[in-house]
């Protein structure tokens, strides 16, 4: 029976070869190319910015094409990566064949491969961010015996002059509809493109946040993805980003990622939904309820959560998004169905009652199995994230819950079931722990914790030092004290780090 996977999958690379991204060969790629008169390949991987680096290749002939897509190539590990000294800088790039996509901006026809990195002795480079990630990712496999899921909900600013037409309510954009969203045709258009570059997207929409400034529209969007191995899912949302940008680029807009663009509007965040499986069994639920094993997930997120912020909120701007009363969390606490806490159960598709037969009165009574759709989410970080480095201290802190003690006893020490911000709970509020208010506070947490993250192997320590000396370079220590109440000086920040991550 044909595969449902490769029935409708948007990936034209998997469409022709009619076969799965996993399954991917060599022999594939070259038969790919030779067959639709590709003339370029693109390798792509993060650098230390977390932003996709690109090196192109013109197909000279056959034997070239096999030689790249064999041996990779050389660069300059200096230029990419802070930690890496001009002294022995030289890295390997290799391809991975899974990863394959067509190019959707090249005029000439180009083949993409994402890449890992390789030192002068042929092993994978210990502080790179994919290979960190691959750490992480078997380090909880071996201790749980479970595999890591994960999935990110992506939001941004589409930014464009104001035609007065249809104006959106301010602050009232969630889910909206054209004409008042302005947006969509070129958030479809991204969700294409970033699922033929094999993305798994869940959906697409219109955030909170919208406003006008100097005739200037700022419109919120997100585009969430399906949960897929962790590793899958970085290089997921890395791909979006900059298949995001280049299509803003292409169309005259222009996007941000950004944690805070301006005062008294919506921040944009980067939540992360995680699950495990074991024998493709989603291990979150235990007869329709929360698992004691996802409460184990739980606390492990709770006791790492101020050094997750050294991995998710890498920028001064990120701080001023952290703050009361708002959608984003300030305190180390966990519910259910609850958007004022740090970690999010969502609700889960539990009740056990089929909605589709009773919006449908036509069809029939459906046994449909809802229990892969649980997750818990998230929801400190943001764009300015290194995505690789952010998922991997998540899988970390989820496999540290598994090595604690009394991991029950924080999860229920740590629950809420209320607005944690409502004046009726201000002393359940005194006993939470509280994230760093900036990256000078965030960088002291992750080097109290440090050894957490660096058991197994999973960050270097060279990678650690690296982290703790970016974010201390903010010196930002009470920055967001100092001009919270001067325009000129947030908007210089704005601006500063409009483009991160």
């Amino acid at each position: 029976m044909e595969n449902k996977k490769i029935r409708l999958n948007a990936n034209p690379v998997v469409a022709y070869l009619q076969k799965p991204a996993a399954e991917f060969t060599r022999a594939d790629l070259i038969r790919f190319v030779e067959e639709n008169d590709i003339k370029m390949v693109n390798f792509m991987y993060p650098g230390g910015d977390g932003k996709l680096k690109t090196l192109n290749f013109v197909i000279n002939d056959l034997d070239y094409l096999e030689t790249i897509l064999t041996c990779g190539e050389r660069v300059d590990g200096s230029s990419l990566f802070s930690f890496i000294q001009a002294g022995s800088s030289d890295l390997y790039v290799l391809p991975r064949y899974n990863t394959a996509f067509v190019d959707p901006f090249a005029e000439i026809p180009t083949l993409c491969l994402l890449c890992s990195y390789f030192d002068k002795d042929g092993n994978a480079l210990e502080s790179s961010p994919e290979h960190t990630l691959h750490k992480a990712c078997e380090a909880f496999r071996q201790v749980t015996g479970m595999e890591f899921h994960a999935m990110g909900e992506l939001e941004y600013y589409v930014i464009f002059a104001d035609d007065e037409m249809f104006p959106a309510q301010d602050q009232r954009g969630y889910h909206e509809s054209g004409p008042y969203a302005k947006g969509g045709a070129f958030r479809a258009k991204c969700m294409k493109y970033i699922a033929q570059a094999g993305g798994q997207i869940k959906y697409g929409h219109s955030e909170v946040g919208n406003f006008v400034q100097d005739g200037t529209v700022y419109e919120q969007n997100e585009i969430e993805f399906l949960p897929v191995p962790a590793e899958q899912a970085a290089d997921q949302l890395t791909l979006a980003k900059w298949i995001i940008r280049n299509l803003a680029y292409e169309m005259g807009l222009d996007v941000t990622f950004a944690p805070k663009i301006t005062v008294g509007k919506a921040g944009s965040g980067l939540h992360i939904h995680m699950r495990m499986l074991k024998d493709g069994r989603n291990m979150m639920l235990d007869g329709g309820k929360l698992s004691d094993d996802a409460r184990r997930m739980i606390a492990g997120m709770m006791d790492l959560a101020p050094a997750i912020t050294a991995f998710g909120n890498k920028n001064p701007m990120s701080y001023f998004r952290l703050v009361p009363h708002q959608e984003a969390p300030t305190n180390v606490c966990w519910g259910d169905r609850n958007r004022s806490v740090l970690v999010r159960v969502p609700l889960g598709w539990t009740s056990g009652v089929d909605m589709c037969s009773k919006a449908n009165p036509l069809e029939s009574q459906a046994d449909f199995d809802t229990t892969l759709k649980q997750t818990v989410e998230m929801r400190s970080p943001d764009g300015s994230a290194d995505v690789y480095q952010l998922i991997a201290g998540l899988c970390v802190a989820c496999r540290h819950g598994f090595e604690m003690a009394d991991a029950l006893e924080v999860a229920e020490r740590t629950y809420v079931n209320v607005n944690i911000h409502d004046k009726a709970n201000e002393d359940r509020l005194e006993q939470l722990a509280q994230l760093p208010d900036s990256c000078v506070a965030s960088a002291d947490c992750l080097e109290r914790q440090r050894s957490v993250f660096e058991q197994h192997g999973v960050f270097s320590p060279a990678m650690i030092d690296g982290i703790i000396k970016g974010l201390r370079d903010m010196n930002d220590r009470t920055l967001r004290r100092d001009i919270r109440d001067n325009h000129k000086e947030l908007q210089k920040l704005v601006t500063r780090y409009f483009h991160c991550g």
